[in-house]
């Protein structure tokens, strides 16, 4: 039987109208989340007003010409970082354009991009990908700025990530104030780099020397895209670690 479309939209009114408030809105926020993937009013409204969303890819190029221009200037290494960025991508000519105009459109700063982050929060693989390439572009010129870093961890926020989760996605791509890492000379400075105690068990000192040695590989980063600068710097990161964790292991008699 065909119900008639007036019957069908005084049920639905009815029933809407019977539900309590509070259960209604846990009704549709589940809606909103599973379905729509949307995870805020806000959104919703977004979406009903028919406001553009930023496509992926012109969202991570948008996001590295901000960076690139964090500190007032866009230098060559982050022009480089970027054609690395475009190149790792596997784009074409049509798709490098478009990179290039989203690089500039984020240089100009003049986008909102706490919504179209927000979407994302859903996509974990996808937002560590996008984290890691902000890490290269801000270490591309051989040090991160303060500007740079707030702008990262202010997008991590927006992506449900915590400051800690943040730091340690750039924690390959990332030397203190910018410098390479200074050379341990103490076992107290080794113990520190490892982020270790001298009561550790040598599993917990092998794991954490292997954590650290796979975010900070010269190789790894290199066939990411990472900038000359950033390989370099890892590379004086992994020797640190390599010299620390044999003064660790010399002193604690294992293998």
């Amino acid at each position: 039987m065909v119900w008639p479309a007036t019957l069908i939209g005084a049920v639905a009114g009815f029933t809407l109208a019977n539900i309590p408030g509070a259960l209604l809105g846990g009704l549709l926020g589940q809606v909103l989340d599973r379905r729509l993937r949307l995870d805020s009013w806000s959104a919703l409204r977004a979406r009903l007003r028919g406001d553009p969303a930023i496509d992926l890819q012109d969202l991570l190029f948008i996001l590295l010409g901000r960076l690139a221009k964090s500190d007032g200037r866009v230098q060559e290494a982050h022009i480089q970082q970027a054609r690395a960025e475009m190149k790792r991508q596997g784009l074409d000519e049509a798709g490098t354009r478009r990179a290039i105009g989203a690089f500039n459109r984020g240089k100009a700063g003049g986008d909102d991009l706490h919504s179209s982050l927000r979407t994302l929060k859903h996509e974990r693989p996808t937002v560590e990908r996008l984290l890691r390439s902000c890490w290269q572009m801000a270490a591309a010129d051989g040090r991160i700025g303060r500007h740079e870093r707030e702008l990262i961890l202010q997008w991590g926020h927006s992506l449900g990530f915590s400051a800690a989760q943040v730091e340690a996605l750039g924690a390959g791509y990332d030397t203190p104030h910018g410098l390479p890492p200074k050379r341990s000379n103490s076992y107290k400075e080794a113990l520190l780099l490892l982020g270790v105690t001298a009561e550790c068990e040598p599993a917990v000192i092998k794991r954490a020397y292997r954590r650290l040695l796979s975010q900070s590989h010269p190789d790894k980063l290199a066939g990411s895209g990472a900038s000359p600068a950033v390989v370099r710097a890892a590379t004086d990161r992994t020797r640190e670690l390599h010299s620390a964790y044999s003064l660790i292991r010399e002193r604690h008699g294992f293998r």
